[in-house]
């Protein structure tokens, strides 16, 4: 676990560089609730529609690396419901375990040259090989800090810029972990406490930023800009200081205001800012009960995943698909288990 604390100057100098740096913006926080309830929601802030569909992917799947001949190969060991990036990646999900991964944008990232040696990993399949190999934090950071293999990047779909990702997880019990490449060094900041993670700086100094706010105190003032600093600041003040309600509904309902709070109105435009970006969907998944809530901007509805209502056989579980149209269009509400088709399941984006 890593954690600095730097002055006043240092940190606003810190947030003056974040302002030009980062290119695309996205918050996560975990809620810790009453009676165990742990609820992680992120929001997907993108220049563009992200091309993403919910899927179903059962145990027992083979997966490669998608990294050359040399790349990682594993199979399954639980399923997992995600939500997909131009259905070549893996942007977001649920295990059956109750782990979570999401990927965040963070354009300091820097991966390790990729020569062939080590087993190579596409950065589209990074949650996904997480998902489908751990079932907590603890099991993922071990397996991880053992360096398995060297992470493969590659340009964005429709733009000429590399993928610069980091990596968030939080299990059923509270617990995270977040994941960055910083000078193509791994670097693992692994601590309960660890709830909320936007993009610019790295995450080092995202906690000294946070630091600062912590001193001023959220019932005296909170930043309310778009930027990954103002975000980070007002999902740690609000995450800790919603209610800690004994009834489910009312802990998903609370989840969803803090990252609406965060959230970028839709259509917004900023040309000497871009590291500002509409807020496209947000994600909500009650870690305890296992249901994995999805919500676009331009429809009126949330519609959820039961986990705990889906086969993830590995000798009768079926990869299926919920189609979310352009721009996450199509409209469901409620359960939408039954609206899944049975698919062929979508090839991670690699060499």
């Amino acid at each position: 676990m890593r954690r600095s604390v730097t002055t006043c100057t240092a940190v606003l100098m810190s947030a003056g560089v974040m302002v030009s740096s980062a290119a695309y913006a996205c918050t996560r926080f975990v809620y810790h609730g009453a009676n165990d309830e742990v609820i992680t929601a992120r929001s997907m802030d993108w220049k563009t529609d992200v091309g993403t569909n919910i899927w179903v992917f059962p145990r027992g799947l083979r997966r490669s690396g998608e990294a050359g001949p040399n790349s990682i190969q594993w199979t399954s060991k639980y399923g997992s419901v995600i939500a997909s990036g131009y259905d070549i990646s893996t942007t977001d999900g649920m295990n059956e375990a109750g782990l979570v991964a999401n990927v965040l944008w963070l354009v300091e990232s820097s991966y390790p040259k990729y020569d062939g040696r080590m087993p190579g990993l596409s950065i589209a399949a990074w949650a996904q090989y997480v998902l489908d190999n751990f079932a907590t934090v603890d099991e993922a950071v071990d397996a991880l800090a053992k360096e398995p293999y060297t992470i493969v990047t590659d340009n964005v779909p429709g733009d000429n810029k590399l993928a610069t990702l980091h990596l968030s997880l939080s299990d059923a019990g509270g617990d995270s972990a977040i994941i960055e490449y910083i000078d193509g060094k791994q670097v693992i900041h692994h601590s309960r406490d660890y709830q909320v993670m936007t993009n610019s700086p790295t995450y080092e100094k995202q906690l000294a930023l946070n630091e600062y706010w912590k001193e001023i105190g959220g019932t005296v003032m909170l930043p309310g800009t778009n930027r990954a600093s103002d975000r980070f600041a007002r999902a740690a003040f609000y995450v800790n200081a919603i209610p800690k309600s004994e009834d489910p509904v009312e802990a998903i309902a609370s989840a969803f205001s803090v990252i609406r709070n965060v959230s970028v109105p839709f259509g917004i435009s900023t040309p000497d800012q871009p590291n500002i970006s509409s807020t496209r969907w947000r994600t909500v998944a009650d870690q305890k009960s296992k249901l994995y809530f999805f919500e676009s901007v331009l429809t009126p509805n949330i519609f959820w995943v039961d986990l705990t209502k889906l086969n993830f056989s590995e000798e009768t579980g079926k990869v299926m698909k919920l189609d979310l149209g352009p721009n996450q269009t199509h409209i469901y509400a409620g359960v939408a288990n039954g609206q899944f088709k049975e698919t062929e399941p979508f090839k991670f984006l690699g060499l």
